[in-house]
């Protein structure tokens, strides 16, 4: 999905409270924000890229002004940590349910709000997976997701923020629980904002429950720009029985890639008016989006 008019406020306030996790300097921020309002893309002036591309001379600049090739490398700690320690009772919950699957699938498209999830305050994961349930993804694009799923060989599964990935991995568990697919687990090469890349994956266990590479993309990108990944992973997702794709970021960056790939699910939270009117949803809502030819 190209760049939509919200996301230019998005993007900035997205900036902004990264670097609050940063730095108190306002003088750092200041200068940082000034930056990125120069940017064509955040001027309203360039609308032929993605959010993902929008972001990536802010993520240089950010690792630029701080001498860091991973500034956010305590955020992402903090966040698989918390998340790490929810796992026992995601498992516990979803093994409970009447169907394991789909818990954990509405448990993993709930891992999209990661920020909200991992906070300091505590959390009944119980309560919370159950008022998730209660408006759940709907259950036809989940019938055809799970019956693709009984079929799949291979799956390649495209990973988005730290502490997310631990919702992920809990889905990938349920899946080898019920199926049997080789799962490649892909994260990003290079750091990007709080996205995962092989050292949190790695941190969270889940080198023991998938093969994990990362896309080969050489820039700071939070999403999958298909042309610039690595040649095994553009084989991959060409040649996949199933690809799942979480997250906004890698939404917008392979939206237009839907009609190239035969076998593509999305699952992400619509949380944003664009998403919103795309899928033709609520704000919030939980999206399980398949592209099947």
């Amino acid at each position: 999905m190209l760049l939509q008019p919200d996301c230019i406020p998005c993007i900035l306030k997205m900036v902004l409270s990264s670097l609050r996790n940063l730095t108190d300097d306002e003088d750092v921020c200041r200068d940082l924000i000034t930056r990125a309002l120069r940017l064509p893309a955040l001027r309203g002036e360039n609308w032929d890229l993605t959010s993902p591309e929008a972001i990536e001379p802010v993520m240089d600049a950010i690792k630029e002004a701080f001498q860091s090739e991973d500034p956010f490398t305590a955020l992402k700690e903090e966040q698989n940590a918390r998340a790490l320690a929810l796992y026992p009772s995601f498992r516990k919950a979803v093994q409970e349910s009447s169907d394991p699957l789909f818990a954990a699938v509405n448990l993993a498209i709930l891992g999209n709000g990661v920020d909200l999830m991992v906070s300091g305050r505590s959390i009944d994961v119980p309560e919370v997976l159950a008022e998730e349930l209660a408006n759940p993804i709907v259950t036809k694009p989940y019938a055809i997701f799970r019956e693709k799923l009984a079929k799949t060989r291979r799956l390649l599964y495209l990973g988005d923020n730290s502490g997310e990935i631990v919702f992920d991995k809990v889905l990938i568990e349920t899946i080898t629980e019920f199926f049997d697919p080789k799962i490649t687990f892909v994260v990003r090469s290079v750091a990007a904002l709080n996205d995962a890349t092989p050292h949190e994956a790695k941190r969270v266990g889940m080198d023991r429950v998938a093969t994990v590479i990362p896309n080969g993309v050489d820039g700071s990108v939070a999403g999958t720009v298909l042309p610039r990944c690595s040649a095994e992973v553009q084989e991959l997702f060409h040649t996949a029985d199933l690809v799942i794709s979480k997250g906004g970021g890698n939404f917008d960056s392979l939206e237009s890639q839907t009609g190239k790939c035969r076998n593509i699910t999305f699952l992400l939270l619509a949380k944003c008016v664009p998403y919103c009117n795309y899928f033709k949803l609520r704000m919030f809502e939980p999206i399980l989006a398949n592209f099947f030819h």
